[in-house]
């Protein structure tokens, strides 16, 4: 999975953005995830759902023009996590994260250098209707007008590291995705994504995705398992297909 932050203030035109980029994604073949960061509460407190939240752990909810699903995640990449299946995911807002590149919406040339830490790779929203085609170094692209371009530098450099600073590259994965930002690293240069897994599982044909440490617990669990029954032999693959029919 590919992600980009499409950072900016209020009424900067990040919905605009994201709704162009996301519509010539999905013309292209793409499944499109979007996520939103909100200020405000979604879920009221004293409401039918906000009570069932308190007691549950997870709530859904079907509703007569939607379907939600109301969950309270560990951290961020337990939330990202929801969306495991599509090629891209969309961020509107989220200025805080540093493991993926940003496209600055802004207002003027002041909102980019106060919104530039490192991790943007262009600016659209309103100042892109200005005639402005660059701001210190990075390229502003119209998203109404150009949504081709911009949707084609996403499909480019779009990114996500794993968010785990596990330090096997000897950087943090704020540090590694500036550098590749830059230019200065590749994402092959992440050790936990390069490397291949030991241990895959799959649901229906969808991968379940984890961490090293649950592929070492899971491995061990099994082999521990097999090893008991009469006729094992250990072997370089195993293959355990479950049916549930």
């Amino acid at each position: 999975m590919r992600a980009i932050a499409f950072v900016g203030y209020k009424k900067s035109g990040k919905t605009t953005t994201i709704e162009a980029v996301a519509r010539v994604l999905k013309e292209r073949g793409y499944r499109i995830g979007i996520a939103k960061s909100m200020h405000a509460d979604f879920d009221r407190r004293e409401t039918d759902s906000w009570r069932f939240s308190v007691i549950a752990d997870h709530v859904l909810i079907k509703a007569h023009d939607t379907d939600a699903l109301l969950f309270k995640s560990g951290d961020i990449n337990a939330f990202f996590s929801m969306m495991p299946d599509v090629d891209f995911l969309l961020l509107e807002g989220f200025k805080s994260i540093k493991h993926v590149p940003k496209v600055i919406c802004a207002r003027s040339e002041d909102d980019v250098r106060d919104l530039n830490d490192g991790l943007a790779i262009a600016v659209s929203g309103i100042v892109a209707g200005k005639g402005i085609r660059e701001i210190d170094g990075l390229p502003v692209i119209n998203a109404v007008t150009e949504t081709e371009e911009l949707a084609g530098l996403i499909e480019e450099r779009a990114f996500m590291l794993p968010n785990i600073n596990c330090g096997m590259c000897g950087f943090t994965c704020a540090e590694m995705a500036e550098m590749i930002v830059k230019g200065e690293k590749m994402l092959r240069d992440c050790v936990v994504l390069s490397q291949r897994a030991r241990v895959t599982v799959r649901i229906d044909g969808k991968v379940l995705p984890m961490k090293d440490w649950v592929q070492e617990l899971v491995e061990k669990t099994v082999k521990g398992m097999l090893s008991a029954m009469k006729g094992y032999r250990g072997g370089r693959r195993i293959e355990i297909l479950i049916r549930d029919e």
